[in-house]
C-alpha cells in the first residue's frame, strides 16, 4: 500500500511534474464526492487552507434540487458559502487518474469557521468524540456490494435504463470462473485503491448476476467512512473507464438480489478489546451486550440512516439475506444484527440492515450514537435468535418503508440528544423530499397495471 501522501511529499510531486491536479472534496448528505478540481500549484501555494462552495450542497437531493423546508439555508437566505477545509491527513494520490491527487474536507460556517454540525463528516466527529469521553475507541469495517452492468453509464442513461443487462450471467456467489471475467473491472478497482491508502483486502462474486462486493480492512470509524466513500467513488469511475457501469442502487430490479452495506463494529479500551470477555457468553462482555442492546432498542430510530431512499425497502424481503427482523443471532445471516468471532478476541457485531446506498458518515454515527446509548442506559440484552429470523413471530420488525422510519426519526429522543435537534430536523427534511419527491411520479407499474384492467 502507497505510504500516506504529506504535503511537503505533494510539494515535492508538483515541483518534479508529477502531480498537475488537486481534487478538493466534502462529502455531501448522499455520501458523494463534490467539489473542485485545482492546479495543483494554486493548490500548495495557499488552496490548501481553504477554499469556498455553495451551501446548497448539504441541503439538495439526487438530482441536484433545491428543496424548500430546510432551516440551514434557502432561497430567502440566498444560498451562501460554507468554506471547505482540507483535511491535509486525507491527502492520497488517484492512480486511476493521471497527475491526480485527492483531498476531503471539513465543512465550515463561512462566518464564524465553526464546523457544519449536519456534515456528514461532523455528524460522525461528534459520536467518536463523545465515545472518547466515556473511554473507548470504535474499530469498523463496512462491505461494499454493486452491480456491474455490460453498458457504461452514458448508453443506460440515453436508453432510459430499460432492458439492463449485467456483466454476467448467472449467480457468480465466490465464483472464480465467471469474476475472471470481470478482472479488467475489478483488478484495477483492488489495485488502484490499495495504491490510493485504502487497505483493500479482497473482493468476490456476490449472490446474483453481474454482482460484486469489497471488503475494506476495518480501522477508526473516520478512516472507515473515507474508505468506503472514495472506493465507491473509485468503482464508478473505473467501471465507466473500462466501457461499463456500476450501480449502489439496492434494488435494481424486483427478481433481483438486493445489494448491502454491513457495518462491522466493535469496541477498544486501552488498546484491549473491549467487547470481549473470556468468561462471558461467547466472548461477550457487558459492554458489548449493553452496545448491541443499544443497536436493537434504537434500530427503527436509526434506520434512515441506514435505508435513505424509498428504493432502499425493496430490499427487506424474505429468503433474501437482507433482515426484516429486529434480532441479533450467532453467526446467523437471517438477523438484522450478527454475532460475528464468536469466543474470539475478534468478537464483533454485524449490522445487516444496511443498503449499498448508505452515506457510512451517517450510518456509523447512528450505530455508534445507538451503541453509546446502549452502555449509558446500561440496557439488557434481550436473548438471541435461533433458526430462521424470517419465520420468527416474536421478532420486531424494522420499518418497512422510508415514511415510517422518518417518523421513527423524528420522534427520535435519543438521536436528538446524541446529534442535536437541528441534525435531525435537517435530515428528516431530506427524507421528508425524497418521499415527497416519489409521491407525485406516475410509475411504469401503476401504468401497466391499471391502464386496461382499472
Amino acid at each position: 500500500m502507497t505510504e500516506k501522501l504529506t504535503f511537503d511529499g505533494l510539494k515535492q510531486q508538483v515541483a518534479g511534474g508529477e502531480i498537475d491536479t488537486v481534487l478538493v472534496c466534502l462529502v455531501d448528505m448522499q455520501g458523494r464526492l463534490m467539489g473542485k478540481r485545482f492546479v495543483a500549484q494554486h493548490f500548495i501555494d495557499g488552496a490548501y487552507e481553504e477554499t469556498h462552495c455553495c451551501d446548497y450542497l448539504l441541503a439538495t437531493d439526487l438530482e441536484m434540487a433545491t428543496p424548500d423546508g430546510y432551516a440551514s439555508t434557502s432561497w430567502e437566505a440566498g444560498y451562501g458559502d460554507y468554506v471547505m477545509k482540507p483535511d491535509l491527513d486525507t491527502l492520497r494520490p488517484v492512480p486511476w487518474l493521471e497527475g491526480t491527487v485527492m483531498v476531503l474536507c471539513d465543512v465550515l460556517d463561512h462566518h464564524t469557521h465553526e464546523p457544519v454540525s449536519h456534515s456528514p463528516r461532523q455528524v460522525l466527529k461528534r459520536q467518536i468524540e463523545r465515545l472518547t469521553e466515556l473511554g473507548f475507541e470504535a474499530a469498523m469495517a463496512t462491505e461494499l456490494e454493486f452491480f456491474i452492468f455490460a453498458k457504461s453509464l452514458d448508453e443506460l442513461r440515453r436508453e432510459g435504463y430499460r432492458d439492463l443487462d449485467p456483466i454476467s450471467g448467472y449467480n457468480e456467489d465466490y465464483h472464480i470462473l465467471q469474476t475472471t471475467k470481470e478482472e479488467h473491472v475489478m483488478r484495477p478497482i483492488r489495485n488502484h485503491l490499495y495504491a490510493a491508502g485504502v487497505p483493500v483486502e479482497n473482493s468476490k462474486g456476490e449472490a446474483e448476476a453481474g454482482q460484486e462486493e469489497l471488503n475494506i480492512k476495518y480501522d477508526a470509524p473516520l478512516n472507515c467512512a473515507d474508505h468506503h466513500t472514495i472506493a465507491k467513488h473509485a468503482i464508478k469511475e473505473i467501471a465507466w473507464q473500462q466501457g461499463h457501469s456500476a450501480t449502489f442502487l439496492p434494488k435494481w430490479h424486483h427478481d433481483r438480489v438486493g445489494s448491502s452495506s454491513h457495518i462491522h463494529q466493535s469496541l477498544w479500551k486501552d488498546s484491549k478489546p473491549a467487547f470481549y470477555d473470556e468468561n462471558g457468553d461467547w466472548g461477550m462482555s457487558e459492554v458489548m451486550r449493553q452496545y448491541m442492546a443499544g443497536l436493537l432498542k434504537y434500530a427503527p430510530d436509526t434506520t434512515v440512516f441506514l435505508a435513505p431512499y424509498v428504493n432502499s425497502y425493496k430490499r427487506f424481503q424474505k429468503g433474501t439475506f437482507a433482515p426484516t427482523g429486529v434480532v441479533w443471532s450467532i453467526d446467523n445471516r437471517t438477523a438484522g444484527f450478527r454475532l460475528c468471532g464468536d469466543g474470539t478476541k475478534a468478537v464483533r457485531v454485524e449490522c445487516r440492515i444496511g443498503g449499498s446506498d448508505i452515506n457510512p458518515y451517517l450510518a456509523m454515527a447512528a450505530q455508534l450514537a445507538a451503541g453509546i446509548a446502549g452502555i449509558e442506559e446500561k440496557l439488557e440484552l434481550q436473548d438471541s435468535l435461533k433458526g430462521d429470523a424470517y419465520q420468527s413471530q416474536k421478532a420486531k420488525q424494522i420499518p418497512g418503508n422510508l415514511r415510517d422510519a422518518m417518523v421513527a426519526l423524528k420522534k427520535s429522543k435519543m438521536l436528538r440528544k446524541a446529534f442535536g435537534d437541528d441534525v435531525v430536523d435537517h435530515y428528516v427534511r431530506c427524507a421528508e423530499w425524497e418521499q415527497e419527491e416519489f409521491d407525485r411520479v406516475v410509475t411504469d407499474y401503476e401504468i401497466a397495471r391499471g391502464f386496461e384492467k382499472a
